[in-house]
């Protein structure tokens, strides 16, 4: 049993209902919840999208920033840690770092310094129980683990994804000609699976919105972009892809890969409009690339995760997540597994923290996932809705072995 099974005693676990006539029926149904609870602890969880952890030393100020989706500067006397991410960091990573729950936020941020980063990364990392991570390098990689660091730091098994956007931009780096773009992107794109990739992924939605026309460029079309972005990048000495003939090339290439397609959507950052983030404006591009038979996965999906179970429901090929969103929501992130789990298939889901930077959303990501599908489905199973064998199946499909068989991690 791994560490993580010391924080989360209690996980799930219902008390006794004292009223006359029920002692029997809600002790059967604790007695359920509380297998649920420890069956959950116990998960080796697929880590399905993830990035690697920070590989240096954070100041106070730096690490309230990395726990906030916003980039702007807090005003005078606001805190990160005022938030549910904040009082969770307080709650549950503070016994890894061997302090007391509800610590205060200079004690933790103390405590942190003291053990460096390696410390930090390993018994947190180590402590969320994670047996594979499906690392997205594609953003801000010199700052963070890499593919290989991110397996030996938490003992786990790592595999890449692919950010499509970044094999447009390593491609335009070198300087092509317009003409030989796509032939030099699908040479680029091949050379990074081949390595052995899992996946591929798009942030359409932070570079346009996914509100684009849904239908594979022409190449003649791909071309002509080409020639106005190769033009702008040779200008301003920087690339960043965001025409949308480029990113729907990018999209479709990523479906003619044939590996689980990840697409962003729902909350993020600044970049992002958010309701030009909402997974049925990708219904149309869903339609034509469903004869290929490409999953399609997609990502956080909050506060739309309702529209994505509507999609996983509708299309064979489509899956999701609510990661991320788990972390930011911290108790609040009952309800939305709650929600998740309403529509969408069992089989369709996948558990992902998105974590990004602190070691701490890492942990977080898995603790709090576990904390919610006990609560969740513990009620069910007491309420005798769900006997413990399904409850106990669904949480090992999310957890894990939904996306061993989707990504093929067991061959």
């Amino acid at each position: 049993m791994f560490r993580t099974i010391r924080y989360v005693r209690g996980l799930g676990e219902a008390q006794p209902d004292r009223s006359p006539g029920r002692g029997l029926s809600t002790a059967v149904g604790a007695t359920a919840a509380g297998e649920l609870a420890h069956h959950l602890a116990d998960l080796r969880l697929v880590d399905h999208h993830v990035h690697g952890a920070t590989r240096g030393e954070l100041s106070a100020d730096a690490f309230e920033d990395a726990i906030t989706e916003s980039d702007r500067r807090r005003r005078p006397g606001q805190s990160s840690f005022d938030s549910q991410v904040g009082f969770s960091i307080l709650r549950w990573c503070a016994p890894v770092l061997d302090l007391e729950p509800h610590s205060r936020a200079s004690s933790y941020l103390s405590r942190r310094r003291d053990l460096g980063p390696e410390e930090v990364n390993r018994r947190l990392l180590r402590a969320s129980g994670v047996a594979e991570h499906l690392v997205d390098t594609g953003f801000a990689a010199a700052d963070l683990l890499d593919v290989e660091e991110m397996g030996a730091a938490a003992g786990s098994r790592t595999r890449e994804v692919v950010r499509l956007e970044s094999v447009a931009e390593e491609v335009a780096a070198g300087a092509p000609t317009a003409s030989g773009y796509a032939a030099a992107f699908d040479d680029r794109l091949a050379a990074r699976l081949a390595s052995g990739a899992v996946g591929t992924k798009s942030i359409l939605a932070y570079r346009h919105g996914l509100d684009v026309d849904p239908t594979r460029p022409v190449p003649s079309d791909v071309t002509a972009a080409a020639s106005r972005w190769l033009r702008a990048v040779e200008a301003a000495g920087t690339a960043r892809v965001s025409d949308p003939v480029l990113l729907r090339h990018c999209l479709w290439a990523g479906v003619d890969a044939g590996l689980p397609l990840q697409i962003h959507t729902g909350f993020g950052d600044t970049d992002l409009d958010l309701h030009r983030s909402n997974p049925v404006l990708l219904t149309d591009f869903l339609r034509l690339a469903e004869p290929w038979g490409t999953p399609v996965v997609l990502l956080h999906c909050y506060p739309f995760h309702r529209e994505a179970g509507y999609l996983a429901q509708m299309f064979p090929n489509v899956f999701f997540d609510v990661g991320e969103a788990v972390n930011y929501l911290g108790v609040q992130s009952v309800q939305l597994v709650a929600e998740s789990l309403e529509l969408g298939p069992f089989t369709k889901q996948l558990f992902s923290s998105d974590a990004w930077g602190p070691a701490e959303l890492h942990y977080l990501g898995a603790h709090l996932w576990r904390r919610a599908m006990a609560a969740v489905l513990g009620r069910v199973v007491a309420d005798g809705d769900w006997s413990l064998a399904e409850a106990m199946r669904v949480a090992s499909m999310v957890g894990a072995g939904n996306a061993t068989a989707l990504y093929g991690l067991g061959q």
